[in-house]
């Protein structure tokens, strides 16, 4: 009898552990096949693009004509309108400009001039009656006036001992019997010319030798 029942336990023993080999066989499978479809559902970012371009290709090609001329004259009627746009705001901007130029260009002309400016304020505030002195002031005033200008790019037109150059100067009178060595040449200058940044503002006017 007691055999009988050890039988039994084992053999029920035995078919636990095959039921619960199976029951982990079978889990295992379906694992397997679960990770299967996972890594057949998982789509890498490089196979997603080319299903988009494929997916656009194909819409491309199954577009008309008619469709693909209408979509092209959009584009490049939304090209135009921005060119159009920033070609505006390129004018305005510029328009701008000159018209603050125009306002605002003689600002640092007159803010280098101011020093001079000041400096015959206070000559003329003195009441000193030395004559001497009052030249020397103005001689220094005279000079500071020069170097401002010089700083601006204004110079003095050179004449003296100088041929005459219609470029440079303007004879307003002819002297005769000056001799050979003075023929063509400037005798005197009647008014000083100026050039601003080698461009001739206002000509010299001389007197030319005949």
């Amino acid at each position: 009898m007691w055999l009988k029942k050890n039988k039994k336990s084992k053999v029920m023993s035995e078919e636990k552990k095959i039921n619960i080999e199976d029951g982990n066989a079978e889990d295992t499978a379906n694992k397997q096949e679960m990770n299967e479809q996972e890594a057949e559902e998982t789509v890498t970012p490089e196979e997603n693009e080319s299903q988009n371009q494929e997916e656009n290709q194909e819409e491309a090609d199954e577009k008309t004509p008619l469709e693909k001329a209408e979509e092209e004259i959009a584009q490049l009627k939304d090209q135009y309108l921005r060119a159009r746009a920033e070609f505006e705001n390129y004018r305005k901007r510029t328009i701008k400009e000159k018209a603050e130029l125009i306002l605002n260009g003689g600002e640092k002309t007159i803010t280098a001039i101011l020093p001079v400016l000041d400096d015959f304020e206070r000559a003329l505030a003195d009441k000193t009656d030395d004559p001497e002195a009052v030249k020397q002031g103005m001689e220094l005033i005279f000079h500071k006036f020069v170097k401002t200008l010089e700083g601006l790019g204004v110079k003095k037109i050179e004449t003296e001992d100088k041929p005459f150059d219609v470029d440079y100067h303007e004879a307003i009178a002819m002297v005769p019997g000056m001799g050979d060595d003075k023929k063509g040449m400037v005798i005197d200058c009647v008014q000083t010319g100026y050039m601003l940044n080698d461009k001739v503002i206002r000509h010299a006017k001389v007197a030319v030798g005949q």
